[in-house]
């Protein structure tokens, strides 16, 4: 939001500080002040100037020499300008002055364009006659300026006296950050009851008074409400007798500084109330609004309607509209239409100002992809006291500034406004909050300043707190009102009064980082990719017609068809990254991803999507599957998961090699998969050389996880350690054998390693041989001989039921 100081000290008539003064205070008492601009800056020694005679240059026929009275003397300047004649009040830079830029358009020079005396085409000339653009300004504040001229005064202007004060530059604009939830310092009336209070000034607001006609509103015009739930309140005066002409310059300068262009004084009135009081209007010709009626209800599915840029939007029953007896007129809070707009002909006004639903509001601009001024001041939610006040204040106006004449009343459909909200006056734990030592009297002082109304009966002290203060909703909104205008910089270094604890992470995001640890110290870098995909994917990856993965949720808005789903897979993105780091002749890459894919529960969607990140490895170049194997296997050791993983080899994915993929399990629980990228998925990504993926789905795998470690001591005792080397069938997996020696071995086996496999001439068609090494060890004693083989005898007979022999 923008505002003029001279805006601001119409209200607050005692402020005086320097624009930084301004600036700084403001910024530490809440209202944040972005940055300002001076609308003089580098405008110096610019006079008012009086044509007094024009001659004809002697060497150029489109050059004119003026004989110019700037007061303290006649000056010679040369121009090119047509558009001056003899008398004509200028604006004029003397030698030595600056002006802010020129006719181009361009930006503005930063330290402006210093103006001398000289010759131009060997005539003498002193100073320059100015175009509104050359004073820093543009024909959006000054629509009277010509397109390509100098800016002629109003003929009562002095000659001699500041051109820059009498057009209004000596002024400074303020740009704000507003947060959404002080809806009342969307207005320039909340703006200065602020800095009031901040640099301790009077507030004078202004006082409206309505001088009105004999003639009542209800003979011109009636309302109803059918949806109140979507409208608090509906406000209708009328004006008759509309004169239409150019807003008073004090109002022009006042809109264009805060970015409005000027256009007449009645579409500058709505707008100057909208800015002054943050209640949007909207103004009807009501010669245009059938049966002299005003009904607000919701459209009708599938209705189009006009609005005032010409363009036609499609409605839906969610949108509000303002209709007349017969057809609608306007959207609600966002537009007008173009079948009842004002213009140069009217006679008769309606004057709108309505309190809307905020939400409804904003959605309805979306849905119909038109947001406006006002859309985004309703969709914050106003304040239902506020409409009345506005709509009396726009036909003052309407009356002082001879616009035209008001109607006697107001057509006011209003639901039952809700009591003012009191709260109890707790200085003690607004102090204990602060960790300050303010008095109960400053604190009421304050208080009173922001119009909080101070109710005291007997020993107990209420405050009421005004409409427009929506944000205040218990005390320790009303500590952080003492604090701001207390002054942040004052409220003294205090340590916490209870006991602190350190923070950490969540355990989810404790595990996410490990991952991320474990694949880093693997060599892996992190990527990431969009959860936007194209529906081409999953051909691409070779899933079935059939295929669950497929049933993905299409996006309501996308920016094309290659995002046009959510992912359901996280393959896509890693196989992207590596095709993009093979086509670039990078070699051995690994890559890394933690990202949520999305499934549905059911299409159409009914509810939200099941979000489950997706712990996904991928890499090309040195290494195989056993690499892969071991990055997973080395992530479930380091959090906490005791047990050794298992590996299903009927998993099953269409998109990884048949002979060399795996589902991962933990206790008989599906928790990922690995494997080698199919052949024909790398050619569809174009990667010429063999890929490795691995899919851990974290959701899973948390309840498994833990960081409790319990310390054991150096064993005490030897380890006895045996080799077995056997024959199996191939079909037998090592999973297979070493669950065998986990369950047979019991509590004496200390650990195993597979150290050979050999499959050739020597061994039996269909079999393998395979060979580990087995170490034993008791906490308590040194092992005897009979110990191991009884242990080992329990083992080889698990064995045996595999089908395995032992070599001889």
């Amino acid at each position: 939001m923008n505002t003029a100081l001279s805006w601001i000290k119409a209200y607050v008539p005692e402020l005086d500080c320097t624009d930084q003064e301004y600036c700084d205070k403001m910024t530490l008492t809440g209202t944040k002040v972005e940055g300002y601009e001076r609308l003089d800056k580098n405008l110096e020694k610019i006079v008012v100037g009086e044509i007094i005679k024009i001659e004809k240059h002697p060497d150029a026929d489109k050059l004119i020499v003026c004989q110019v009275n700037v007061g303290s003397e006649e000056v010679q300047i040369v121009t090119g300008a047509s558009n001056v004649k003899e008398g004509d009040k200028v604006p004029v830079v003397l030698d030595g002055g600056k002006v802010a830029g020129g006719h181009d358009g361009g930006p503005l020079p930063e330290e402006g364009i210093p103006i001398k005396a000289g010759k131009l085409r060997g005539v003498p000339s002193s100073g320059m006659m100015c175009a509104i653009e050359e004073l820093g300004s543009s024909r959006e504040m000054y629509p009277d300026a010509p397109q390509d001229g100098i800016y002629i005064l109003d003929k009562a202007a002095v000659p001699g006296e500041d051109a820059i004060a009498l057009l209004g530059l000596h002024d400074t604009v303020f740009e704000y950050e507003i947060t959404s939830n002080r809806v009342d310092c969307y207005s320039v009336l909340g703006i200065a009851r602020e800095a009031a209070v901040t640099f301790d000034k009077p507030f004078v607001p202004p006082v409206v008074e309505v001088k009105e006609s004999e003639e009542d509103v209800k003979d011109y015009i009636s309302v109803e409400v059918q949806d109140a739930d979507l409208c608090a309140r509906y406000c209708a005066r009328v004006c008759t007798n509309i004169k239409i002409g150019p807003s008073p310059e004090w109002m022009q300068r006042r809109l264009a500084a805060s970015g409005i262009r000027p256009i007449n004084n009645l579409v500058d009135i709505t707008n100057y109330v909208m800015e002054e009081y943050g209640q949007p209007m909207h103004a009807f010709d009501l010669d245009t609004i059938a049966g002299r009626k005003i009904i607000v209800r919701r459209a009708k599915d599938g209705d189009e309607f006009q609005t005032l840029d010409g363009q036609t939007r499609k409605l839906d029953g969610d949108i509000l509209m303002i209709c007349d007896a017969e057809k609608e007129i306007g959207i609600a809070g966002i537009m007008g239409g173009e079948n009842s707009k004002i213009t140069d002909n009217v006679k008769t006004v309606l004057f709108e100002a309505a309190c809307f639903n905020g939400p409804n509001i904003r959605k309805s601009a979306k849905r119909i992809g038109l947001r406006t001024d006002a859309s985004g001041k309703f969709e914050k939610g106003l304040d239902p006291r506020n409409a009345r006040a506005a709509i009396d204040r726009a036909c003052q106006l309407i009356a002082e500034l001879g616009c035209g004449e008001v109607t006697k009343g107001c057509v006011d459909v209003c639901a039952p406004l809700s009591p003012l909200k009191q709260l109890p006056f707790e200085p003690q734990k607004y102090n204990a909050l602060l960790g300050t030592k303010i008095t109960e009297e400053q604190m009421l002082a304050i208080f009173e300043k922001l119009d909080i109304r101070v109710l005291k009966e007997g020993g107990n002290i209420m405050l009421e707190i005004p409409s427009f203060r929506q944000d205040i909703l218990g005390s320790a909104d009303l500590a952080e009102e003492v604090a701001r205008f207390y002054g942040y910089d004052k409220i003294p270094v205090t340590l916490p009064n209870s006991t602190s604890t350190t923070g950490k992470l969540s355990f989810k995001l404790r595990i996410e980082q490990k991952a991320r640890d474990i694949a880093e110290y693997c060599g892996f870098s992190q990527g990431m990719s969009y959860s936007f995909e194209s529906p081409k994917v999953f051909d691409k990856l070779r899933l079935a017609q059939d295929d669950k993965a497929r049933e993905a949720i299409t996006i309501a808005n996308p920016l094309g068809e290659d995002f046009s789903v959510m992912r359901t897979l996280p393959l896509n993105g890693m196989l992207t990254s590596l095709a993009t780091n093979y086509n670039r002749r990078n070699k051995d890459v690994r890559l890394y991803e933690l990202g949520n894919i999305y499934i549905p529960e059911a299409l159409p969607l009914t509810k939200l999507p099941d979000e489950r990140m997706q712990f996904t490895l991928g890499f090309y170049g040195e290494g195989d599957f056993y690499t892969m194997k071991g990055v997973v296997e080395e992530f479930v050791e380091c959090i906490g998961m005791k047990e050794r993983c298992t590996y299903n080899p009927e998993s099953g994915k269409p998109f990884l090699h048949p002979g060399r993929q795996a589902q991962i399990l933990y206790r008989d629980t599906v928790i990922g998969y690995l494997g080698e990228v199919h052949p024909e998925v790398c050619d569809n990504y174009d990667i010429g050389t063999k890929a490795y993926v691995a899919v851990l789905d974290m959701p899973v795998i948390l309840p498994f996880a833990s960081f409790d470690r319990k310390y054991e001591g150096i064993a005490k005792y030897p380890a006895v350690t045996r080799d077995i080397s056997m024959v199996v069938p191939k079909t037998v997996l090592a999973g297979e054998i070493e669950a065998v020696l986990v369950q047979r071995g019991g509590k004496l086996l200390e650990s195993y390693r597979l150290f050979d496999v050999y499959e050739g001439g020597q061994i039996q068609e269909g079999c393998k041989s395979m060979a580990y090494s087995v170490s034993f060890r008791a906490k308590d004693r040194t092992l005897e001989e009979a110990d191991i083989t009884g242990a080992m005898k329990k083992i080889l007979n698990g064995l045996e039921q595999l089908g395995a022999q032992l070599r001889q």
